[in-house]
């Protein structure tokens, strides 16, 4: 049953998206979509298709009325945003904003310079992003780094979230007790299969505050069961020498935020107005060199088990030279997406 209150009339009907758009690349498949560069042929509008196979959407149709749905609500300067949607006999076709920056950790790796500041600065983003959904009712679920992308280029760009596979609207008649998300990231609750609320999502945020200011993860065992068990007891260090260089105020923000007791926990608020965010604690101080190192030994497959391949797009905006500016792609050959899935 559709979760959207707007129907059908949220979808466009056409028997050949080619028409509409011109394919370039894909840019990663996922268990039943695949994401494709395009280009718009009437304005030459880059974006992002998530091209969905009917066929394999069996079984699945509710977790993905359950994104449109999720999406369709949501406006937004630091979340992808669902442009359009388009139907044909065989696929579901969801238009997106191209995001061109890249991966958050890609780009904190690529810089010279890096510190506390500017990880506060996009944490900021993310919590003011996540306070949005929160007061609209909506749960990400799965905030991990993976899916923190950079809208450009640009030195000096804003960071999007992006991803609502997993999102799920509060009061849709389902206490959200499923157990999903990154298990690195996952709040206690959510392991412990308790009810849970938005307050995952904060917890989430807290892991990659953590990751952002020593390149590691918090929890870490190739045993699941004993990083589970790490996990459900909130059992984190700020280990030397990693720490030594870390504001007191931003290791009291984390510990607000990884929080074992819900409850408890920093909300979006509380924490969007703690020192380290709102006041000037955050240090100057460059961290680059540890963080990176640490980011290149731990983080170096995560891309490959990604749906959507940031990198790809930043090599063609590269390649195309077009920045963030958007405009006269040279010819490139079509690719025809979509066509795999249903096979």
């Amino acid at each position: 049953m559709p979760l959207g209150k707007d129907g059908p009339s949220w979808k466009k009907r056409t028997e050949d998206i080619r028409r509409i758009y011109d394919f370039r690349e894909v840019l990663g498949t996922g268990a039943f979509s695949e994401v494709v560069l395009a280009e718009e042929k009437a304005t030459r509008k880059l974006v992002a298709i998530k091209c969905i196979a009917k066929k394999a959407l069996e079984g699945k149709e509710t977790s993905i009325e359950n994104e449109i749905a999720v999406l369709h609500k949501i406006k937004h300067p630091n979340i992808v945003a669902l442009d359009d949607i388009y139907e044909s006999g065989t696929h579901l076709y969801l238009i997106m904003q191209l995001v061109s920056g890249g991966e958050l950790f890609d780009r904190i790796v690529e810089k010279g310079f890096y510190t506390e500041r500017d990880a506060s600065t996009l944490i900021r983003q993310i919590l003011d992003a996540v306070k949005y959904l929160h007061d609209m009712g909506i749960v990400h679920r799965d905030l991990k780094p993976e899916n923190l992308l950079y809208y450009s280029l640009d030195e000096d760009s804003k960071i999007m979230i992006s991803d609502f596979g997993l999102s799920k609207i509060e009061g849709c008649g389902t206490v959200m007790s499923t157990a999903c998300g990154t298990p690195g990231y996952v709040a206690p609750e959510v392991l412990a299969q308790k009810p849970y609320s938005k307050a995952v999502d904060c917890w989430s945020i807290g892991v990659i505050a953590y990751i952002l200011l020593c390149g590691y993860p918090p929890f870490y065992d190739e045993n699941d069961a004993k990083l589970f068990e790490q996990i459900l007891r909130a059992e984190y260090e700020f280990d030397s020498p990693y720490w030594d260089d870390i504001s007191d105020s931003a290791k009291d923000f984390i510990q607000h935020l990884m929080e074992k007791d819900p409850g408890k926990r920093f909300t979006c608020e509380q924490a969007l107005q703690h020192p380290w965010i709102a006041g000037d604690t955050a240090l100057d101080k460059n961290i680059h060199q540890s963080v990176s190192e640490q980011i290149k030994k731990n983080f170096a497959k995560s891309k490959w088990k990604q749906a959507f391949n940031a990198t790809a797009v930043v090599r063609h905006m590269r390649k195309l030279q077009l920045g963030t500016s958007q405009e006269g792609p040279g010819p490139m050959t079509p690719t025809s997406p979509g066509e795999r899935l249903g096979g």
